[in-house]
């Protein structure tokens, strides 16, 4: 594969036709336009600048604009394509010659080479201790694995590399490489997160706040052991359909295995394991204030982790998104960043007109159904006590208010009694926004009307037709009480209007507990891994699973719902759509599962946004063609490799479904 390792590890750019040379050890601060290459190892100090300057080269993950997530997913929804990269993706209109921004292929293999280069000569670098050099080696295999990772996320099986710092100027054969198959690379790239966590420390100071630890590269590698035990790439029916007659040309292999293989779930419980055994993590709580919302008869009243009766559940999800509590200091945070990009998507939730959002963020229907009642029922199945009504206006009389939210008493019924991560993470039509920050008193506490002629409906910005939600519901998670954003043509400071800082949470402890349980519930024997002996056990499921429902103020599993294997996968994965809502799980999920062709079949559906009044709150599909045209094809589980890196390895096949 020459273009890959000459174009991109070996340090040459390559046209079509002609071949030029480039410094590929160019960093964000123009180190090394400052100090030749031999002068990265003179010292401690240089060392350090460039090691740190190669992790400058991942992306804001907070910034959802370019990156596959959530708009690529049944999790979202905008008209808005020319933002939203995403949305071309499921469009249909991403190919090997139209990558847009998800042509990470060079750039991850940048980061290998540059890392590679530091490893091969870190001995050159003699005023580094013992205890530094490991700490700093640690931290290099960590940057490696997770370059491989988001190339497995993107592309499923890649090239690897190993140590090797590629020479240039080198005959085609010299670079030509195959790829590994889909589980050759995560068992690559899981061994070098293992290998990072062996040095790296096991918690970073609120100084370094954004460093990965120890937990961070566990938490990776427990994301890809349970991708690679799912069904789409462990030898199951899904495997077979999507992935049976892709085989490597070089050799005939299969790149994804068509034998069902239980112990890689016992693999990915192991590493979850390992993770809840550090004593280092836990789910972020609130204790109990005085107008915390009052439980639900049937939720537990112990403190917590086996009850929710110390703790205030709404503020509990809600503070550690919004940027209210300390991030630096969250327990819940394997591995957070802060985001200057998960402010600007915020951004996105508000209204343009008069309040100087972009409005681009609608939350599809389904999501909506998925968040329970107070009492843990499903809105099909909803009691007496916390009916779930569709016939009208709540007209309460007085506002319902908790956690510091206030639940407006002219809402719809549909929107009242639900449970509380609904109120802590969506924006629905007459739901109050405080925006506390701006000093124009007339701005703050409105309530956002989402119908054809309300102050954020289809109508309320004739000007901007891309910039209105489509849906009648918007993102409230990242959204602090706090954060305004001024008024157009004003400026986004405009009336003292600011907004919280934020971190964007790579992954948390509630993953884990979530893909701990999901791993047990697939096993029907006991495997033991790294000395763990692991089996389909109740009372592990129960206590981890619960860990989530009380936090959120829920009552906890039952005994036939824990007996049944099905009926417990239903549960996570619904679990999984709400609790994990926006923070890029949606996607991967529904292919890893093996259901991406079902979930993405179903019409992306929301409130009337055509009608006022109570026409209004009818469930329709959205009218917009972007909706209309999305495209459900297999093809669309990976992203495709660029038509000119194909090209030029001949040993290198491209994706399933894309055409050289």
């Amino acid at each position: 594969m020459k273009n890959i390792f000459k174009h991109t590890i070996v340090c040459a750019c390559l046209a079509i036709m002609t071949m030029s040379s480039c410094n590929y050890l160019d960093v964000a601060d123009n180190f090394e336009e400052a100090f030749k290459y031999d002068s990265i190892f003179v010292n401690k100090t240089n060392l350090e600048r460039y090691v740190w300057n190669i992790a400058s080269l991942f992306p804001d993950e907070g910034y959802k604009f370019d990156k596959l997530g959530s708009f690529a997913s049944d999790e979202a929804f905008s008209i808005m394509i020319s933002d939203y990269a995403s949305l071309d993706f499921v469009q249909g209109n991403i190919t090997p010659t139209n990558l847009r921004s998800f042509d990470i292929w060079n750039s991850m293999y940048i980061i290998v080479r540059k890392v590679n280069t530091v490893l091969n000569n870190i001995d050159k670098t003699t005023d580094l201790t013992g205890r530094e050099k490991n700490e700093l080696t640690g931290y290099l295999y960590f940057m490696r694995a997770y370059a491989y990772y988001r190339l497995i996320m993107y592309y499923g099986p890649i090239v690897i590399v190993g140590d090797d710092v590629m020479e240039t100027n080198e005959t085609e054969d010299y670079y030509d490489r195959p790829r590994a198959t889909f589980d050759e690379s995560v068992d690559y790239v899981c061994s070098e997160l293992e290998r990072s966590a062996a040095l790296m420390p096991d918690e970073v100071s609120a100084s370094y706040f954004g460093r990965p630890s120890a937990g961070s590269a566990l938490g990776l590698s427990a994301r890809l052991r349970l991708i690679q035990a799912s069904p789409l790439w462990n030898g199951g029916s899904a495997a077979r359909r999507t992935y049976g007659s892709w085989k490597r040309s070089t050799d005939g292999v299969s790149y994804v295995s068509q034998t069902y293989d239980e112990r890689k779930w016992a693999e990915a419980a192991a590493v979850c394991k390992r993770i809840i055994d550090m004593n280092i993590y836990a789910l972020h709580t609130v204790k109990k204030m005085p107008d915390t919302a009052p439980l639900p008869d049937n939720v537990p009243q112990h403190s917590f982790p086996l009850g929710a009766g110390d703790i205030d559940p709404f503020r509990s999800y809600s503070d550690m998104f919004t940027g209210e509590s300390p991030f630096a200091r969250n327990p819940e945070y394997l591995w957070a960043q802060r985001s200057s990009g998960l402010v600007n998507y915020s951004r996105h939730a508000f209204p343009y007109e008069l309040y100087n959002g972009y409005a681009t963020v609608s939350v599809p229907q389904k999501v909506i159904d998925a968040y329970r009642m107070a009492d843990g029922r499903t809105i099909e199945n909803s009691s007496d006590e916390y009916p779930y009504l569709t016939d009208g206006i709540w007209n309460n009389g007085t506002d319902l208010i908790f956690s510091g939210y206030t639940l407006k008493g002219n809402v719809h019924k549909m929107y009242v009694n639900r449970e509380l991560r609904f109120y802590a993470s969506i924006g629905f039509s007459g739901a109050l926004w405080p925006m506390l920050s701006t000093s124009n008193l007339s701005k703050r506490n409105i309530q956002f009307w989402y119908n054809l002629n309300g102050n954020a409906g289809k109508n309320s910005n004739r000007n901007l037709p891309y910039n209105v939600n489509t849906t009648g519901y918007s993102l409230r998670k990242f959204v602090h009480p706090e954060d305004s954003w001024g008024a157009p043509g004003q400026g986004e400071g405009y009336e003292n209007s600011r907004r919280l800082e934020k971190a964007y949470p790579i992954i948390r402890y509630a993953e884990i507990l979530l893909a701990y349980v999901e791993a047990l519930n697939n096993l029907t024997s006991t495997h033991t891994i790294q000395d763990y002996p692991l089996s389909r056990n109740i009372d592990e499921m129960r206590y981890y699973f619960n860990m989530i429902r009380f936090r959120a103020g829920l009552p906890g599993l039952t005994d036939a719902e824990l007996a049944s294997q099905e009926t417990m996968q239903s549960l996570i994965e619904r679990e999984r759509m709400v609790e994990l809502l926006h923070e890029n799980a949606r996607f991967w999920d529904v292919r890893r599962w093996g259901k991406y062709e079902i979930t993405e079949r179903e019409p992306i559906q929301g409130m009337d946004m055509d009608a006022d009044g109570l026409a209004f709150y009818n469930i329709v599909p959205v009218n917009q063609t972007v909706a209309r045209n999305r495209v459900v094809d297999k093809k669309l589980i990976l992203v495709p490799i660029e038509l000119n890196e194909i090209r030029k390895s001949p040993s290198m096949d491209q994706n399933p479904g894309y055409q050289y």
